[in-house]
């Protein structure tokens, strides 16, 4: 699928693959962060729209 998209790109490769990599990078890095983040923290941010106690 790559192989396809990039030999029909000229030119602009290196745009098409510095994009990629960008957008790989983010989502690799965004699951990493959720997947070490503390069972407590997930919680509490998952009961923030609920609470009516703002201070």
């Amino acid at each position: 699928m790559f192989k396809q998209f990039l030999d029909q790109a000229t030119g602009n490769q290196g745009y098409l693959i510095t994009s990629l990599a960008i957008f790989l990078l983010f989502f690799i890095g965004v699951a990493i962060l959720l997947a070490t983040m503390k069972k407590d923290e997930v919680k509490y941010m998952s009961e923030l729209p609920l609470k009516d106690d703002v201070k």
